[in-house]
């Protein structure tokens, strides 16, 4: 069981390195986390223009495993932890903020938000099953997305560089601050784009960019696929060429990912509805992630739910109580989110090897990707840390 090293081994750490180095003003939540011990701020304050490269998908294992001869892996610097869960919609928002999931509080792909009444995706600030975004009923995307972004606190100019399917989304506008948004449609325009602001600024400059190639490769082909390689490979290239193109330009470039991947086979799946007698003790669907589970539990039906979990799902499941592991720091170091609780329901199930656990609702498609994360294996867990000066 690998878990976040949040006092200066993770992706959190490394947010905090950043702000300094470019002497962001001061945020208490921010400040509850050391600086990162790889790549302190006193490394990152010399460069005119520092620039995070967001991979979703690459884990520090598969660099070294399939990365030979790889320009990213010529430039790794170390392995990082990611947050917990190990998942996009936690990493990325910790990557947005500056903060762990303890301060932001958003917990995996789904959760319930008593304040909108339902269970929500979380990126895509709608209901579970499906339908339009909250926010074309009027409500503020702000109500739930309460961190500040961490361009706000920035002297230096700010830019997102992502896809064109997702730059202006809800999720996206909120945490972007004032940075300025540039939208890409293929890889090489997102390498074009982040050339292009490098070599005109006059002043300092922070650019975030993100690609999900690799992510969408993995989950849909799995972690050893030649697609997840072509798409590796694509990655590496561009980025070669990237670097030769901003020679001079004094940036630091620091590449890193949200997770890492395993594959979880069908015949891994548990079905909740296999499962009626463990059913029977929720009172809500199941939130989170596949690999990271939180389950509210009908008052009084606590007992037979623990009993019905460590007596059958013992050999796939670990069983927690949700306010042990904030307690136990693994969504974050600091103060509290108020509603970090009640984003985690009851219990946690953190899913054992390549086991996975599902329900379904109604209107929700059924479909289960090959390619997973969110758990605490090493090979979700790990991420590398890569940098590069041009």
């Amino acid at each position: 069981m690998e878990l976040p090293d949040y006092q200066g081994g993770s992706i959190v750490n490394l947010m905090r390195s950043i702000e300094r180095g470019l002497g962001a003003r001061p945020c208490a939540e921010a400040s509850a986390y050391p600086e990162l011990q790889a790549l302190p701020a006193q490394e990152i304050a010399g460069a005119r223009n520092v620039v995070l490269l967001v991979l979703d998908g690459l884990g520090y294992h598969y660099l070294n495993e399939h990365g030979a001869g790889s320009t990213l892996l010529r430039h790794l610097k170390t392995r990082l932890t990611s947050v917990f869960p190990s998942t996009t919609a936690t990493a990325v928002t910790s990557f947005l903020t500056g903060v762990g999931p303890q301060q932001h509080a958003l917990t995996g792909w789904t959760a319930w938000l008593p304040e909108l009444g339902c269970v929500t995706a979380t990126l895509r600030f709608r209901a579970r099953h499906g339908g339009e975004p909250f926010s074309k009923s009027g409500i503020s995307p702000r109500s739930v997305y309460t961190a500040e972004p961490m361009f706000d606190r920035l002297p230096a100019k700010s830019y997102v560089v992502s896809p064109q399917q997702i730059i202006d989304s809800d999720y996206n506008v909120t945490h972007c601050g004032v940075a300025a948004r540039r939208p890409y449609q293929e890889l090489p325009g997102m390498f074009s784009n982040i050339a292009e602001i490098v070599c005109s600024g006059d002043g300092r400059q922070f650019i975030h960019a993100y690609t999900y190639d690799l992510d969408a490769a993995a989950h849909t082909h799995g972690c050893a696929s030649p697609e997840l390689q072509d798409a590796f490979r694509r990655i590496d290239a561009a980025f070669a060429r990237f670097l030769d193109e901003i020679a001079g330009s004094d940036t630091l470039v620091i590449a890193v990912a949200d997770h890492g991947f395993i594959d979880s086979p069908t015949a891994a799946c548990i079905e909740l509805a296999d499962h009626p007698q463990l059913a029977e003790t929720m009172m809500l669907p199941l939130c989170g992630e596949r690999r990271v589970v939180y389950c509210y539990v009908h008052p009084g039906k606590e007992d037979a739910f623990e009993h019905y979990v460590q007596t059958r799902l013992d050999h796939c499941a670990s069983l927690f109580r949700s306010a042990d592991l904030i307690a136990q720091g693994w969504f974050g170091l600091g103060p509290v989110h108020p509603r970090l609780a009640e984003r985690l329901g009851h219990y946690t199930l953190v899913m054992k090897d390549d086991y996975t656990i599902k329900d379904w609702i109604l209107g929700e498609p059924r479909h289960l990707t090959l390619g997973v994360h969110a758990g605490v294996s090493a090979a979700e867990m790990h991420v590398p840390l890569i940098a590069a000066s041009a």
